[in-house]
């Protein structure tokens, strides 16, 4: 038995909401669950279900049609049953052509939409949309950044794909009409790609940041210094601060990955790794006794050594 939707809930809404109002909620929920940019587990599912609410409420005549059935009292959850007399003349047809995409509840209660939707001349009026398909592909940092095109192989096909500058790792595009194919003419489904950017052997990626580990000297970063950094957009002069300590980030600002959609743009870090020499010259190792003896630093001070 097919279980009644409460749409007005689905997007949040009150149930004498202005047309107004549910068109913003639409669409403040639909960025937050589009599965390009959500990492949502049920992002797909979720935003399937935005779009059939919104679908039956923006119509006045369709949503006057569902209010009539919550008169009936009709609650979410509830298991539907038609009321007496509701297809002659109170309400809609129950059709239940399926051709609309939606839940078996959306097409019993608009059927004439699904059909209306189909039925045009050469069409099938009970065709099928394909199923969805999801994949995934690895791209390169570089592509990532700066977006580009992937020749991928997928579903015994090979597909020249769009990469957008700024997809971040773990996030999913989309590929219309490049899912499993419809039935009676109707629409082929979506591909969706879930992105995975490869190890890069001098660039880490920290969200939307970029970590580049830079090696200095020790008096470097005691004395502070110019030096040259490479970057995923271009090598950088960057100053390093006297007094400068292993591990400290120095911000490249936007240098990181760039705005995608909703995605904020990232910025590059260089993190200092103060490196010693492996061998030192009598005089190298004179100087540091002479530092020795002269500094009054504890690297230890503060610090329980018992």
């Amino acid at each position: 038995m097919t279980e009644f939707k409460d749409y007005y809930k689905t997007l949040g809404v009150a149930e004498n909401a202005d047309q107004d109002a549910i068109k913003k909620a639409y669409r403040r929920l639909a960025r937050k669950y589009h599965p390009d940019v959500s990492k949502e587990p049920d992002a797909e599912a979720r935003f399937k279900e935005l779009g059939e609410a919104y679908e039956a409420l923006k119509d006045p005549e369709r949503r006057r049609q569902y209010d009539e059935l919550r008169r009936y009292g009709f609650r979410g959850g509830d298991q539907f049953k038609p009321p007496p007399n509701w297809g002659n003349g109170m309400g809609g047809g129950f059709a239940g052509s399926g051709a609309s995409g939606f839940s078996d509840f959306f097409d019993m209660l608009f059927g004439g939409f699904g059909a209306e939707r189909s039925a045009r001349p050469g069409q099938n009026p009970f065709a099928q949309p394909g199923r969805d398909l999801s994949a995934s592909v690895s791209v390169d940092l570089e592509m990532a950044i700066k977006g580009g095109t992937q020749r991928i192989a997928v579903g015994g096909r090979t597909l020249n794909v769009k990469i957008p500058a700024g997809v971040g790792d773990g996030q999913r595009i989309r590929l219309s009409g490049q899912g499993e194919p419809g039935q009676g003419g109707g629409a082929a489904g979506h591909l969706y790609l879930e992105i995975h950017i490869k190890p890069h052997p001098t660039y880490k990626l920290d969200g939307r940041h970029v970590l580049i580990e830079w090696p200095v000297s020790p008096w470097e970063a005691a004395l502070g210094t110019t030096i040259t950094v490479p970057t995923p957009k271009g090598s950088v002069s960057i100053k390093i601060p006297p007094g400068t300590s292993s591990h400290q980030r120095l911000r490249l600002k936007d240098r990181g990955l760039p705005a995608h959609g909703q995605l904020p743009q990232g910025d590059a870090f260089v993190v200092v790794k103060i490196k010693m020499p492996n061998v030192l010259t009598p005089e190298e190792r004179a100087a540091f006794e002479t530092l020795k003896e002269l500094s009054s630093f504890d690297p230890r001070a503060g610090l329980d050594t018992r």
